[in-house]
């Protein structure tokens, strides 16, 4: 997962995305199973600028190479539910985070600079939005979508039991209100570095949910300053900090 990683190591998301979906897509062909759920992303969005991103828009200007993979994950998948009748949901998460993420996540890399009292990088000096969706959230969502089992025809597919959804708050909150939400949850303001957006960045990510409410009748609800406050308690118990 991640943008910034596959731009210098392309050939890894080739094999753990492209090829390892397929590996998933034949076990679940060979082993039928009721319901395949398959984590896409949000950064399939790509260059959009209609907001919030719905799950009917058209997504064909991947800016990064991981979306590239993530968005052909969805196409194999829905070949194969097409091909075998195999019910498929892809899951788009935007922003995901919370305790025991990615470390190489922004949380994280802000949380740990802050409190050693050394800088953070700031790209898009603080102008990008986000998203961020707790992960507590995310998981309701996953759970409950385990029996919205798509038919023949979906929203996403006049051809075969294949849908895609949207997982995210649809809240975007500023760079720079998410930074300050760590830096009141850490008690400390972070030395800041301002730097350019980062190749493969997209200055903005908004889930449109009305799908995943009509599906679960559930909306991801965590606020980021309760959501930040969460992770920054697990950090500290976490690290001894």
């Amino acid at each position: 997962a991640g943008v910034r990683y596959s731009i210098d190591h392309p050939r890894s998301y080739v094999d753990a995305n492209i090829n390892g979906t397929f590996e998933l897509l034949e076990a679940a062909r060979a082993t039928p199973v009721g319901h395949l759920l398959i984590a896409s992303t949000s950064s399939v969005y790509g260059a959009n600028t209609k907001m919030p991103y719905a799950e009917s828009d058209k997504a064909d200007s991947q800016m990064s190479f991981y979306a590239a993979t993530k968005k052909a994950t969805e196409a194999m998948a829905h070949s194969y539910a097409h091909l075998y009748d195999m019910p498929t949901t892809m899951f788009r998460f935007f922003t995901v985070y919370g305790p025991w993420g990615r470390p190489d996540m922004a949380i994280f890399l802000f949380t740990r600079a802050i409190l050693a009292g050394e800088p953070i990088k700031v790209f898009n000096h603080g102008k990008s939005k986000r998203d961020f969706t707790y992960i507590d959230d995310l998981v309701s969502g996953l759970v409950s979508l385990i029996d919205a089992i798509p038919g023949k025809s979906t929203e996403a597919s006049d051809v075969a039991p294949f849908r895609v959804v949207n997982i995210g708050n649809s809240e975007p909150v500023e760079l720079m209100d998410f930074i300050k939400a760590v830096e009141d949850a850490c008690g400390r303001e972070a030395v800041k570095e301002y730097l350019p957006i980062q190749p493969g960045d997209v200055p903005a990510t908004w889930a449109d949910t009305e799908l995943l409410a009509s599906l679960t009748g559930k909306r991801p609800a965590t606020s980021v300053s309760d959501g930040v406050k969460k992770f920054v308690d697990w950090y500290r118990s976490h690290h001894g900090v």
